[in-house]
């Protein structure tokens, strides 16, 4: 994609076969989220959801500058000042809350920078994939923001507490091979390889059992995030139900044939 502004910025949601693309768009401010597009997050994640055709989300930012630099600051003295502060931390924190309880698989497609919201976006996604140009920081120190607990907890699950401290207390850019070490994010290509690995693992993903890919992503987001309590009985369902389903006969028919299965989600 070329790095040309749309007119007006905007979060849009594209279907490319069985891949839902939802792309950030506001490349004069590095795809910055505005308002607006914090607000369409909700929206368009269950949009993705309910389109049977998609079996797999990638995230990503217009163009290969930047995924996103985060929240626009432009709007802040506006949008983030005095009683509007409450308002403006609900549309973010519905659009984690969305992207997080999403049921299908999200990758996220990281070209360069990768800063505060944006990176609490991409820590939303169940797989991280960045070029090597890739730069990420949580500058909430710089700008004196406090930062929501709520959103420490993704990162809390990819980095150790004291990296994750390392980040909000110094607001540090890290570059990619530092965010690779750490935990960031789970593969580093060249820039120009990116969108076809992103492509390729989503591919992977898609033609694999919807239902046993959906059984795994919530036993592992389940055991992450309530490892005392988390809800056995629910998580034996949705094993039960990939046992129970057409695509479980189709792919030990497959398996016997020597064929590849076409699963159906059902």
């Amino acid at each position: 994609m070329n790095d040309k502004p749309s007119k007006l910025p905007e979060l849009r949601l594209e279907r490319d076969g069985d891949i839902g693309l939802i792309i950030a768009s506001n490349p004069s401010r590095m795809n910055a989220f505005t308002a607006a597009m914090w607000e369409a997050v909700p929206r368009l994640i269950a949009a993705a959801e309910a389109d049977d055709a998609i079996r797999v989300i990638v995230l990503r930012g217009e163009g290969t500058r930047a995924f996103s630099a985060g929240a626009d600051i432009s709007e802040f003295d506006s949008a983030r000042s005095g009683g509007s502060t409450a308002a403006y931390d609900e549309l973010n924190d519905a659009a984690f809350r969305a992207l997080s309880g999403c049921s299908k698989p999200i990758l996220a497609m990281i070209h360069g920078f990768c800063l505060g919201g944006g990176l609490a976006v991409a820590l939303c996604a169940d797989i991280r994939i960045a070029d090597e140009a890739a730069e990420f920081a949580i500058p909430a120190a710089k700008l004196g923001l406090g930062y929501n607990a709520r959103w420490v907890r993704p990162l809390l699950a990819a980095v150790r507490p004291a990296q994750a401290k390392e980040m909000l207390f110094t607001g540090h850019r890290f570059k990619v091979a530092e965010a690779l070490a750490m935990g960031l994010v789970n593969t580093v290509v060249t820039t120009a390889e990116l969108e076809q690995k992103a492509r390729s693992l989503a591919g992977e993903i898609a033609a694999n059992a919807p239902l046993t890919v959906r059984a795994a992503k919530r036993t592992i987001d389940e055991l992450t995030r309530n490892p005392q309590t988390p809800d056995l009985p629910a998580l034996d369902a949705a094993v039960a139900a990939c046992f129970a389903s057409e695509d479980y006969a189709e792919g030990r028919l497959a398996f016997m044939e020597k064929r590849k299965p076409l699963f159906k989600g059902r």
